[in-house]
């Protein structure tokens, strides 16, 4: 069990010391778990959980994966089905360390990818809605070229640099994320099929403007799902949580409502 109270810490899972945060403490509403996207960790949320916490009146709670921020680090290179195995080995650990249900997951980008395939694969009765912030489920061209492009942005800008400041082993952040991706046998990757064992309501949020994912990441989740609605907004690329905060935020507030206290 975490001790809310100290608002931050360490816990085990898998094995590894992975860092968490909180905001506020767990009462008569869900708990809000953030996964974090391929280059996130804890600090790399900035002040959006702290606003989660108070426009929802909901706890909200972090952790960095192995690999990322203060966390212990990972083997490399990552598997291609890494984010498979970080939702059905993983989170699990996590979740029980939490101790708290019900929960929300809210995910961004691979975070969002991590949370759809725990509610879809895993089925705990303890999730009870997902919220998917410009999730991927198959891998595109668009993506991949965007991809590319931050690999050479690593290696001649200062991204080396800015992301060293967050995470403690910068290069398995970096190449975890970008070398899975990268991989030739990862344009055959596609999870749409987690989808169809999700039994909770589901909120997607995509940006029109998303860099790393077309629109048709978000078809494959309302397609599929009777209880899931869509939010594609203007001026938005693939962090909604940053572009358009205000917007995201009243809609969480308004999506665990639907459910809150049930």
């Amino acid at each position: 069990m975490i001790d809310w109270q100290a608002g931050r810490g360490v816990l085990s899972a898998e094995g590894k010391r992975l860092e968490w945060a909180s905001w506020g403490v767990p009462r008569d509403r869900p708990v809000i778990v953030l996964l974090h996207e391929g280059l996130g960790c804890v600090a790399l949320w900035r002040e959006f959980p702290r606003a989660l916490a108070e426009v929802t009146g909901c706890a909200v709670f972090a952790y960095s994966r192995a690999g990322y921020g203060q966390s212990d680090s990972c083997d490399l290179p990552r598997p291609l089905d890494y984010m498979t195995h970080e939702a059905v080995e993983v989170l699990p650990e996590v979740l029980d360390v939490l101790g708290a249900e019900p929960v929300v997951l809210m995910g961004h980008s691979d975070g969002a990818t991590i949370a759809a395939e725990y509610a879809g694969r895993v089925g705990d009765a303890r999730v009870e809605g997902v919220v998917l912030m410009a999730p991927h489920f198959f891998a595109e061209d668009e993506g991949l070229t965007e991809i590319a492009r931050a690999r050479e942005a690593f290696e001649t800008t200062d991204l080396r640099e800015k992301l060293g400041r967050y995470h403690s082993d910068v290069e398995a952040a970096f190449d975890g994320w970008n070398g899975a991706w990268l991989d030739p046998g990862f344009r055959e990757w596609n999870v749409e099929e987690a989808l169809d064992g999700v039994r909770v309501p589901v909120l997607v949020i995509q940006g029109h403007g998303d860099q790393y994912g077309t629109l048709a990441q978000v078809a494959a989740v309302t397609e599929r799902l009777v209880e899931a609605r869509a939010l594609v907004l203007d001026e938005c690329r693939h962090a909604p949580q940053f572009d358009q905060p205000e917007v995201v935020l009243d809609a969480v507030a308004e999506f665990v409502e639907g459910f809150a206290g049930k």
